[in-house]
């Protein structure tokens, strides 16, 4: 430690005094017993006044002894005033006697001065006295470490410690002070070193270095070093059992915690207070022992509001909100008054039950105690009111709050996200005279949630050029929305970004950046990514496999979960869905027959609905009706809209107009009001040239006053998106486009391609059914691609809806005419069109 005395600033004036001895500099104080049972006697300033007074006739004022005894007693009064006096007093007293004081004097004033919070004058005082020549004992190092340690003045520390250091106290007590120093100080490296380099220590040197690891969130070794004190053979007191109590909280350890309690109980030395109490019951419940916490909790007989509002807190973090709501109501019994701390426990429990009937109660409390000043309990009450579906109680606090802080304003935001209005959110937004990270996030999150996917893009553009750093949050939507968008070149943007900016990477945001890319078109930076994940969860395992599915490689994905079963993650129902569409889309029926037996019979899963969905879906697409019927009616639960929607969808691919109609009618019934059955069973009428029936299911649709939703094809080009919509011609290159997309036209009929005009479902002649057929989106889009890419260039498109039969043998020809790779994404899956081959093997 001796180099930290070099190179100091002249902060701290460093004494130059000769190294102590240890006599005692103090002398015994022989004034007479009456004047200490005087100062004893005295509770107010008046008081001490009127003595000084007496003093002053006696002339003891100039009186060493008697003006030691005199200021202690005004510092350990503890106030402003009483303080004040000392001073006064102290000026006086070196007036009347021509000296400069004493160090007992000083110290009296330096530690009056940290005691009540005035650091930076205990630290002119401490200059004071040493530009006076006179020289600090060992108990003026510890009240300036003090001070220091509270308004964290690192470098006046520092140079005291060097002063230390030269004078030779190694006593214990200053020594644990430069410990304290250093840990309040965040330094506690530092003060390690001073306790290793201690040749006596005493349970306040571990306790101190104990709580400061505690602090800083070095919780193991916190731990670690309270046994290593235990083998010492130190005795904890009770200080250093809620450091370390604490520090098994922070780790989540319950064995840990376990063995601490354990040593409590052997020792049998250290009494159980009410803060380690509560320490405990904190322990236990952030490690997940809440009967044990309970327990403890039951067990005390004088319960205290601290102890009250830790198991409250507790229970709503892990979600138990009617219990902590219970301990409330055992408040009055307890004769305990809820304070801050308890309603804000209070009002997040009633905000998790939705109970606007508790948030109420709780709100009232607040008005009538004032409590509504405290911004954390004005946006509780925000959040609170939001969860509960009152939105205009929760803007009234908000317009009525005199301090609006971030929070505040974040939390209005969240609300009104979570409660589906998004413009009101974007207003208020706009509106926030300053935002940080969260409200960003809240707000990117936000339109991600409402699927505003090119809006959560911008205004993340909009985040950066402001300066504000994006964080694992940030990025997390950002890869949802770019990967609901498909746009691949932002996706390498942002996984670049994260790298650069090394922004950990969790499972969450793993998750997302492979969810991300798969939904881009590209697999292989899916499983690159996964692969390099250093922990996965079911969902990423999840995300992986549906990788694979969306991709076509069904093969894959059942090799990935045999992969995901070996290493012992247990499978849940989400990952069957994505094994059973990746079964569809595959063609693999036997696969997909045993691994939705698989379900009951090794994994204990019960389908659900939508397995079942799966298996009609799989079973339909292959053309197994019958199969897929029997399904339908083995089914535990009633089939729903969605099931006979999937065999829809099949019978349209079959022309099983029959079945289809049957399938429509059990829609109709179940959910009337569903406008997508008309138009599917109106196309599939169509394809069959059945146009009576297409002109009464419209005319029906018409009636309803439902609009078919048109198809749309996006395509990113240079980081910027174009959307095309069937039919439409108002892109400003729609000149140019015209031109490749007639180029297109005669190449592919040159290669043999016949229009398959039963696509047009519109009851129209030949050639007016052509023209329509040439103007779907996606072929818009891949003529843009064509003359906005260079040749060799891959062509990204990603539709709103399913891919018709005509433009997907329309695009395995542009694939092998304009050697292109075109990776189409509609609402189902991909398509790798590449030298006239698709990698669905034309099972979509």
């Amino acid at each position: 430690m001796a180099v930290i005395s070099q190179n100091l600033s002249p902060i701290v004036a460093t004494p130059s005094f000769p190294i102590l001895s240890n006599q005692n500099e103090h002398k015994t104080i022989t004034e007479s017993s009456s004047l200490a049972v005087s100062l004893k006697n005295c509770k107010t300033i008046t008081e001490l006044e009127q003595l000084h007074c007496h003093m002053t006739k006696q002339g003891l004022n100039r009186d060493h002894s008697a003006m030691c005894k005199f200021m202690s007693a005004c510092t350990e009064m503890g106030t402003f005033d009483s303080l004040n006096y000392a001073r006064k007093a102290f000026e006086q007293f070196k007036e009347d006697g021509d000296t400069s004081g004493s160090s007992f004097m000083y110290n009296c004033l330096i530690r009056g001065c940290s005691s009540l919070g005035l650091c930076d004058e205990a630290i002119l005082i401490y200059n004071h006295m040493v530009d006076m020549g006179i020289a600090p004992d060992k108990y003026t190092f510890p009240f300036f470490l003090s001070a220091c340690s509270k308004i964290a003045a690192f470098s006046e520390g520092v140079q005291v410690h060097s002063a230390i250091l030269k004078m030779g106290f190694e006593d214990v007590y200053t020594q644990n002070s430069l410990i304290y120093f250093y840990t309040e100080c965040g330094e506690v490296v530092c003060g390690r070193k001073v306790f290793d380099e201690m040749r006596e220590r005493n349970v306040v040197t571990w306790t101190s270095l104990i709580c400061g690891y505690a602090r800083m969130g070095f919780a193991k070794e916190a731990v670690d070093l309270f046994f290593e004190m235990v083998k010492e053979g130190i005795r904890p007191n009770s200080v250093t059992l809620v450091c370390v109590i604490s520090a098994c909280a922070k780790l989540r350890d319950l064995e840990l915690g376990e063995r601490v309690c354990g040593y409590i109980e052997e020792s049998g030395g250290v009494k159980a207070n009410a803060q380690m109490l509560s320490a405990l019951v904190d322990m236990y419940m952030k490690c997940g022992a809440t009967d044990a916490a309970k327990q403890l909790f039951d067990e005390c007989v004088d319960k205290n509001l601290v102890l009250c509002n830790t198991i409250m807190s507790n229970y709503v973090q892990t979600g138990l909100a009617k219990e902590a709501l219970a301990i409330l109501d055992e408040f009055p019994a307890q004769r305990l008054r809820p304070d801050r701390v308890t309603v804000l426990s209070a009002i997040s429990a009633c905000a998790q039950l939705g109970s606007i009937l508790w948030g109420k109660c709780c709100h009232g409390y607040v008005l009538r105690n004032g409590l509504e000043c405290w911004d954390s309990v004005s946006n509780a009450l925000i959040d609170m009111y939001m969860k509960c579906c009152k939105q205009e109680m929760a803007c009234k606090i908000f317009d009525h709050m005199t301090n609006k802080t971030v929070v505040s304003w974040n939390s209005l935001i969240a609300g009104l996200i979570r409660n589906g209005d998004i413009d009101s959110a974007w207003k208020i937004f706009n509106k926030m005279p300053e935002s940080d990270s969260v409200s960003w996030n809240t707000m990117i999150s936000g339109l991600v949630q409402e699927s505003m996917f090119k809006e959560a893009t911008e205004l993340f553009r909009v985040m950066r050029s402001k300066g504000i750093k994006a964080d694992r949050v940030t990025m997390v939507s950002i890869a949802s929305a770019c990967g609901y968008l498909g746009a691949l070149d932002l996706a390498k943007w942002i996984y670049a970004y994260i790298e650069k900016n090394e922004i950990h990477c969790d499972i969450r945001l793993g998750t997302a950046l492979v969810d991300m890319f798969a939904r881009c078109g590209d697999p292989s930076s899916a499983m690159h990514i996964f692969n390099k994940m250093e922990k996965r969860d079911v969902s990423a395992w999840t995300v992986a496999i549906g990788a694979m599915a969306i991709n076509g490689n069904g093969n894959q994905a059942i090799a990935l979960f045999n992969q995901m079963l070996k290493q012992g993650v247990k499978p849940d129902g989400v990952v069957f869905v994505r094994l059973l569409a990746a079964c569809s889309h595959g063609g693999l029926i036997e696969e997909g027959r045993y691994l939705f037996r698989s379900m009951t019979g090794i994994h204990g899963i019960s389908p659900q609905i939508i397995h079942y969905g799966c298996m009609v879906d799989l079973l339909g697409r292959a053309g197994l009706f019958e199969e897929a019927l029997d399904i339908i009616k083995s089914m535990p639960m009633e089939p729903n809209d969605v099931i006979w929607s999937s065999l829809l969808a099949a019978c349209r691919m079959h022309q099983n107009v029959d079945m289809a109609a049957y399938a429509a009618q059990r829609i109709r019934e179940l959910a009337p009001e569903r406008t997508g059955v008309h138009v599917l069973l109106s196309n599939i009428y169509a394809s069959a040239g059945k146009w009576t029936d297409v002109a009464n299911v419209r005319l029906e649709l018409k009636e309803k006053g439902a609009r078919k939703v048109p198809g749309s094809s996006s395509i990113e080009i240079n980081g910027k998106i174009h959307e095309f919509t069937s039919g439409d011609e108002s892109h400003p290159e729609m000149s140019q486009i015209a031109l490749m997309l007639e180029e297109m036209n005669c190449k592919v009929r040159d290669a043999g391609h016949v229009p398959d005009l039963a696509n047009v479902l519109l009851y129209v002649d030949e050639q007016e059914r052509e023209y329509l057929l040439s103007r779907h989106s996606e072929k818009l889009a891949l003529a843009f691609g064509l003359i906005s890419t260079g040749p060799g260039t891959p062509i990204r498109v990603v539709k709103n809806l399913r891919i018709c039969s005509d433009c997907h043998s329309f695009a395995k020809l542009v694939s092998k005419i304009y050697n292109r790779e075109i990776i189409m994404r509609d609402n189902n899956r991909f398509h790798l069109f590449r030298r006239g081959t698709c990698s669905c093997n034309d099972y979509w």
